[in-house]
């Protein structure tokens, strides 16, 4: 029997990409290892976001190719392989296929043998090899089975591509426009995981249906939304951009009992946004997320901020450290600008020194960490119903999966379950429940 390892870069929609993967791997037989040198196929599911990103995905593939045997195969898939294709191969000859999802899907026995070339891949070091039989859907993968999940919490993808033109971003050029699915197999694949925390995920979360309207209702979230919702105990959405935030979708979110709003803002400086063209300004973000807190001031908050996009000032700066100040969000990530070929912003003049990004980006970050302990610390005395994740783990509505801090609980609690915790002390990003085994913390 062949044994199969896969390695997962990257965000979460890289990590439902890789379930369905693993899913048609062992529906055709093959069996999962832990350990790569017992592997007769090896899988990299890449990150080409940005460039460390990409730099990641070549020292793991490289250390993957030391680990294995030298029987197998080494297949690279995901972002960089559907960017990058012949150029990953042609630098990368260790690897003996790179082909983006759904390419080793869609073949036929001729082509996975190698004995035919299908078109577009006439170049040897694109020589494609049997990964799986199984045909390829309209969705590229996310359509296909996924095996039920190990963890009690599971990433379900509702569409694939984005219709949006952001000038930092690349993703739309490889992974095409919107597409998205069917409100039933969302639900059918929902069942399937076992789980009771489902986390929506897509590259434009909000404007799911849009690209359907006649097909998905009105073109909104919110049904699909209470469609989970029925299934699971609890759903959360990852990836909101700020225009879509409707009052429909804010109080679909709270309904659930996981008000949590990931908010994809980027920057606060209206003169900066509109040149990553982009929506909004600190002022619109801060009125909505007061409009949120009035509503359910048990809200948590998440976004993430590129800093050093070309052109930023010192002004647009300032404008950031004002509103991280006063917007008091649970989570933040920060992240240096990085040029992306083919990009809107790859052309644009007045490039941030990257010394002067570093210094800003350690000011954001030592201010954030301040505000995110501040929050924890709030949190002291407070009872939480928390999902047990696994021994001594686990998660309020507060902490996405993955992303967030944890809560350190007792040991006995059982995995899978929800409990009320009593919160006792806050440690870093992380909470600390009444019964906790300090050692463990």
């Amino acid at each position: 029997m062949q044994r199969f390892y896969v390695e997962t870069l990257g965000c979460p929609k890289n990590d439902v990409d890789s379930d369905k993967l693993v899913g048609a791997l062992v529906a055709d037989g093959m069996v999962a290892t832990d350990d790569a040198s017992l592997a007769d196929l090896v899988v990299v599911n890449t990150c080409a976001f940005i460039g460390e990103a990409r730099q990641e995905s070549v020292d793991t593939i490289l250390a993957l190719d030391e680990q294995r045997s030298k029987a197998s195969k080494l297949v690279v898939t995901g972002c960089m392989a559907e960017r990058y294709g012949d150029e990953l191969a042609e630098a990368l000859p260790e690897v003996d296929q790179v082909a983006g999802f759904g390419q080793a899907f869609n073949l036929t026995p001729a082509q996975r043998d190698g004995s035919e070339v299908p078109a577009g891949h006439e170049a040897p070091q694109r020589k494609l090899i049997p990964v799986s039989s199984v045909p390829l859907p309209a969705f590229d993968l996310l359509n296909l089975p996924r095996p039920k999940t190990v963890a009690p919490w599971a990433y379900v993808k509702i569409a694939e591509g984005c219709d949006r033109s952001c000038g930092f971003c690349a993703i739309p050029s490889f992974r095409g426009p919107q597409r998205s699915r069917d409100v039933s197999s969302i639900v059918d694949e929902v069942n399937q995981t076992g789980a009771r925390e489902i986390v929506l995920v897509a590259q434009d979360l909000a404007s799911y249906g849009k690209d359907r309207p006649d097909e998905l209702g009105a073109g909104s979230i919110v049904p699909l939304i209470d469609a989970v919702a029925a299934e699971v105990d609890r759903v959360r959405l990852l990836y909101l951009y700020p225009s879509d935030l409707t009052d429909e979708l804010i109080d679909s979110i709270c309904r659930t009992g996981v008000p949590y709003f990931d908010l994809s803002l980027q920057h606060v400086s209206k003169p900066l946004l509109r040149r990553m063209r982009r929506w909004g300004d600190g002022q619109r973000f801060l009125d909505r997320i007061s409009d949120i807190r009035e509503r359910e001031p048990n809200a948590a908050f998440r976004s993430n901020f590129i800093v050093g996009y070309p052109g930023e000032t010192e002004e647009d700066h300032d404008q950031l450290l004002d509103f991280v100040e006063q917007a008091q969000l649970d989570w933040c990530g920060f992240f240096k600008y990085s040029d992306e070929e083919g990009t809107y912003a790859a052309d644009l003049d007045q490039h941030v020194d990257e010394g002067l990004m570093n210094e800003r980006l350690a000011e954001l970050r030592e201010l954030q960490d301040e505000i995110t302990a501040a929050r924890g610390d709030a949190m002291i005395g407070q009872t939480l119903e928390v999902l047990v994740d696994e021994q001594g783990v686990g998660r309020s509505h507060r902490e996405a999966p993955e992303i967030d801090g944890v809560i350190h609980i007792g040991q006995n609690e059982p995995v899978g379950e929800l409990v009320e915790v009593e919160i006792i002390d806050a440690l870093g990003p992380d909470l600390v429940a009444a019964g906790a085994d300090r050692e463990d913390v």
